[in-house]
């Protein structure tokens, strides 16, 4: 009768699915979404709750864009993860110095021939974090009062992407200015997933030392600072205007480039400039071969 009862409790198990764990291979994991830094250390967890076979077979695979391949194959490691990881019982797997390619999902696979449930596997998915490399930054060296400029941050390696935040003379700015009091009538705005730093007009109370650093869960860099100079009046462009002045002779004039803004400024618009002075010494000598 108690045998009876027990093939009749089997049976109405399989019926509906369900086999006691004493008779299949379960496994199960501690996380089935894992998070490691790039050159860390991380191991991808296969426990296995039930098991009557006492070698079964484990194979770990690694499936990128849909394409699976093994990491673990005949008790041995095997392709992306040779000489990088080991197999630590029963069947977790340690990868020992994790890559940016390592981002993909892993399938744990068991097979024991001895169960009545010989099979199960299971699926972890793998993200690497990858510290920001520095940032490429873009700061106009010259701005006029009053006007808009933009200051730009970019960096392209860091996963998951990185938010960037800017300093301005070693202090970080709040992305909203109204915050701060000194920075109450400041007319800027920071995009903090694009590393764009807008100024809708300009003060003078915001020249200085500009940098940004890009920043995510796995660390953080920053590019060297770069000054930005504010002007009342618009020196850069009257430079711009004077830098290629026109002579009676048809020649250009050019302002040497290593002279600072703004002595060339001045000197653009200067009456005494070298150029003027090559011309009266042109007519003095000309007078004096008349006299002759």
């Amino acid at each position: 009768m108690a045998i009876t009862r027990l093939v009749a409790c089997l049976l109405l198990c399989t019926g509906f699915g369900h086999i006691p764990s004493s008779l299949g291979v379960i496994l199960r994991t501690t996380d089935k979404i894992v998070w490691a830094n790039e050159f860390e250390p991380i191991e991808l967890t296969c426990l296995i709750e039930s098991i009557s076979t006492n070698n079964p077979r484990i194979e770990w695979k690694k499936i990128k864009n849909g394409i699976p391949s093994y990491v673990y194959f005949q008790n041995r490691i095997a392709g992306d993860l040779e000489h990088r990881a080991q197999l630590r019982e029963p069947a977790n797997i340690v990868i020992f110095n994790t890559s940016r390619s390592d981002t993909a999902e892993y399938r744990c696979e068991v097979a024991a021939i001895d169960d009545q449930r010989d099979f199960d596997e299971i699926l972890i998915s793998l993200a690497v974090r990858v510290k920001p490399v520095v940032p490429r930054c873009s700061v106009p060296e010259a701005v006029t009062v009053g006007t808009s400029t933009e200051l730009r941050c970019l960096e392209n390696e860091g996963f998951p992407a990185p938010q960037y935040r800017w300093f301005h003379n070693s202090e970080e700015l709040p992305q909203d200015p109204k915050i701060s009091p000194k920075l109450v009538n400041s007319s800027y705005s920071i995009n903090p997933d694009t590393g764009s730093l807008k100024f809708r007009w300009v003060r003078k109370e915001d020249a200085g030392e500009y940098y940004c650093q890009a920043k995510n869960d796995a660390g953080h860099a920053q590019c060297p600072s770069q000054t930005m100079e504010v002007y009342d009046v618009d020196i850069l462009g009257i430079f711009l205007k004077a830098s290629m002045k026109i002579t009676s002779t048809g020649q250009h004039r050019m302002m040497p480039l290593n002279m600072p803004m703004q002595m060339r400024a001045i000197s653009a618009i200067s009456p005494h400039s070298s150029f003027d002075s090559r011309e009266g010494g042109q007519d003095e000598t000309k007078t004096k071969a008349k006299n002759c």
